[in-house]
């Protein structure tokens, strides 16, 4: 029985992750440059920040190297016509969630900005107990 409906641009769970390990080794070796002026007369200087891994940056990174317009189908699975991705696309996710979290909780990334991209935040709890005085009763 033949296939129908167009063939996926990326072939398999292992191309996939093939597109994501470039990714990320471009992101890794490619740090965002800072310029920046230090000491008393303010002399110019440019600082290396390590950028963080973002599933945006991998969409648009596949994208640009014309490989597809985007990996949303693959992630939301949509149809159900994805379903052998599924696990691939876990593991990209964690591994995103893991570089921004770790390099928020090591000062390399905004610490703020990784606890609001990946819902941490700490939640504490307070109780506020009211009491009334009946006087005149």
């Amino acid at each position: 029985m033949a296939k129908r409906g167009r063939p996926k641009l990326i072939e398999s769970p292992e191309v996939l992750l093939k597109y994501f390990e470039e990714y990320r080794e471009h992101v890794k070796s490619n740090p965002i440059k800072v310029e920046d002026w230090v000491g008393g007369q303010g002399k110019p200087v440019v600082r290396k920040k390590e950028r963080p891994l973002t599933m945006e940056g991998f969409e648009v990174y596949v994208w640009k190297n014309g490989i597809a317009e985007g990996v949303d189908q693959y992630f939301s699975n949509r149809e159900g016509r994805y379903s052998e991705f599924v696990g691939i696309c876990a593991f990209i996710r964690k591994e995103i969630r893991d570089d921004q979290i770790s390099g928020g909780m090591s000062g390399i990334y905004n610490p703020s900005i990784t606890q609001r991209l990946n819902n941490l935040k700490e939640q504490t709890e307070s109780t506020t107990i009211v009491h009334t005085m009946n006087i005149g009763q």
